[in-house]
């Protein structure tokens, strides 16, 4: 299901045993733009500490009530490692963090998630992961990829013959744990319009100078799909925003099983 992401702010995260907190903001992956991490505020219970938490953990989401439930108890949160969430997350960082829950390594395999498509359902064993993935750690880059959400919200978005707006927010696949889409607010052109422009798209992003590049034309993009927050994005909505760009659209590179009508959660 696709959601505008806005929407994981402040909501629940539920252990097995009990509330761990909110939400506060999330890290994606700047080369497969997958959400690799929640930060949630733990409520006092872990004085002001925030802790990281894998989409890998999680088992239901339920937009409705706003809580997500995870496949941790409260004990092995406290436990977890301490990485200070206002600073870069380092691949260091991660290593230890994903050792100590027994997830794999996502950045030393062929799929957005390492050995799979999805961040759920992994059966292997916890101890097949670190033995196996451990001899390729070393071998990958040490280099951060890691973004805020915070951080990237405001970027300016540059199209191949100028500068069409900024990044307003993102829309994400709940299933793939992915961003799909970046909102672009285009209020300084076009009044009133905004546009969805996929991560596939960009060309390069130039971190230093907070801007976006993307292969697209200003006409291009001005005569695209309007994006309605209001509005549902079904399937329909995004064949016809990727005829319009003449792009491949994602999920033919992708096992889909869910119904092919997706919605932007409440």
């Amino acid at each position: 299901m696709l959601t505008n992401a806005a929407h994981l702010k402040g909501i629940t995260i539920q252990a097995t045993d009990g509330k761990i907190g909110t939400v506060d903001q999330f890290f994606f992956d700047d080369e497969t733009w997958a959400i690799r991490y929640l930060t949630v505020g733990t409520d006092g219970w872990l004085g002001d500490r925030q802790v990281l938490i894998s989409p890998f953990s999680i088992v239901h989401t339920d937009w409705q009530a706003r809580r997500l439930d995870v496949s941790l108890t409260k004990k092995q949160v406290e436990n977890s490692p301490n990485i200070d969430t206002h600073q870069p997350v380092s691949r260091q960082h991660e290593s230890v963090y994903m050792g100590y829950y027994g997830y794999p390594y996502y950045w030393s395999g062929p799929n957005m998630w390492g050995p799979a498509s999805y961040p759920s359902g992994l059966p292997v064993p916890t101890t097949v992961f670190n033995e196996a993935q451990a001899k390729h750690v070393h071998k990958a880059s040490m280099d951060s990829h890691l973004r805020s959400n915070k951080a990237v919200t405001g970027y300016h978005i540059e199209a191949s013959d100028g500068e069409i707006g900024h990044v307003e927010g993102f829309i994400m696949d709940d299933r793939a744990w992915a961003i799909r889409y970046m909102e672009v607010g285009t209020r300084n052109w076009w009044p009133g319009k905004k546009v969805l422009v996929s991560p596939a798209w960009i060309q390069s992003v130039s971190w230093e100078h907070s801007k976006v590049h993307v292969g697209l034309s200003r006409e291009a993009i001005k005569t695209g799909p309007e994006f309605v927050e209001s509005a549902p994005i079904t399937r329909e909505y995004e064949d016809r925003l990727y005829r319009h760009y003449g792009q491949a659209p994602y999920w033919l590179h992708e096992d889909e099983s869910k119904p092919s009508l997706t919605m932007v959660g409440v």
